[in-house]
């Protein structure tokens, strides 16, 4: 009897420990990683991965690395299609203001397109591997239209408005040709920002740029020969290279930026916003972005 309850404790204690365990990741995982301390010098690191739907909390790690006196250098990872364009410019700025008091390299994964070329180049030196899909450079517009459906299923829409172009672009009616000249009037002007930002960051002709940006993709090499990117190279080459240039020696030590702290009920609603944006922005109304579309995946190599 006494060594059955031995046993029972001995399984109770394990499974105490084991929840303990899992409480810690999931604490881990819910709060995220606090800053990281350093004592030296080092180059700063901060990662942009997946769409850009928001800028809020790269902006602020960006700014955090710009104001610490023993970040030396800061490497961007990109790794990004692109996305919602005024994020993208907001991010851009920043990079903007981080580079005018210390060295950014930029390290581009298998994609930084569009929105992600866009948060690239105010960089001191763009690294690119030789098959990293970027470029597209342009705005893209979506527009849905429902009308077909909803006479199939018997549904009429009706809008009230406070001038004729307030629902240009709905999908519940059809574009009218006042409608497409104002919305492509909104995209060359947006698309008219972007080749002007990548002119003057790559010290490149505005016509020059102009002809690059027809929204076609290239890989690292070819925007290397077209001096969209400045080297080949990994990560580690990047990392290096920032070392270099802030006269560091030997191999620098990476500073991480505070990761922001978010509970559980934030990270279900931004999952859930995200959610419904892709949605929204995918199939209903219209969208203007800086991405690429489709999104390129792997080659298959």
């Amino acid at each position: 009897m006494k060594k059955s309850h031995i046993v029972i404790g001995a399984i109770v204690v394990a499974t105490i420990a084991l929840l303990f365990v899992l409480s810690v990741q999931v604490a881990r995982l819910i709060l995220g990683d606090g800053p990281t301390v350093v004592s030296g010098e080092g180059v700063g690191y901060v990662e942009v991965k997946g769409p850009i739907l928001e800028s809020e909390e790269t902006v602020k790690q960006l700014n955090e690395l710009r104001k610490r006196t023993n970040v030396k250098a800061v490497v961007l990872r990109i790794e990004s299609p692109g996305g919602v364009i005024g994020p993208s410019q907001e991010i851009y700025d920043a990079v903007k203001k981080l580079a005018k008091t210390k060295k950014v390299v930029v390290s581009m994964g298998s994609v930084a397109a569009s929105g992600g070329y866009h948060i690239a180049v105010p960089a001191a030196v763009i690294y690119a591997n030789p098959g990293t899909i970027t470029g597209s450079i342009g705005v893209l517009m979506k527009l849905s239209n429902v009308e077909g459906l909803m006479d199939k299923v018997g549904m009429k829409a009706f809008t009230l408005k406070s001038g004729k172009f307030k629902d240009a672009g709905s999908p519940v009616r059809a574009l009218t040709e006042e409608d497409r000249a104002l919305l492509q009037g909104v995209i060359d002007n947006l698309h008219a920002q972007f080749v002007k930002v990548v002119a003057e960051a790559r010290k490149l002709p505005v016509e020059e740029v102009r002809r690059l940006a027809d929204g076609r993709v290239y890989t690292g090499e070819q925007a290397m020969s077209l001096k969209l990117v400045d080297r080949l190279g990994t990560l580690e080459d990047a990392v290096e290279e920032a070392g270099r240039l802030a006269g560091i020696k030997g191999e620098p030590t990476l500073i991480m930026p505070p990761k922001k702290r978010r509970f559980l009920r934030e990270l279900l609603l931004e999952e859930a916003s995200g959610i419904f944006h892709e949605a929204v922005r995918r199939e209903g109304g219209f969208s203007v972005n800086y991405e690429l579309d489709p999104v390129v995946g792997d080659a298959g190599l």
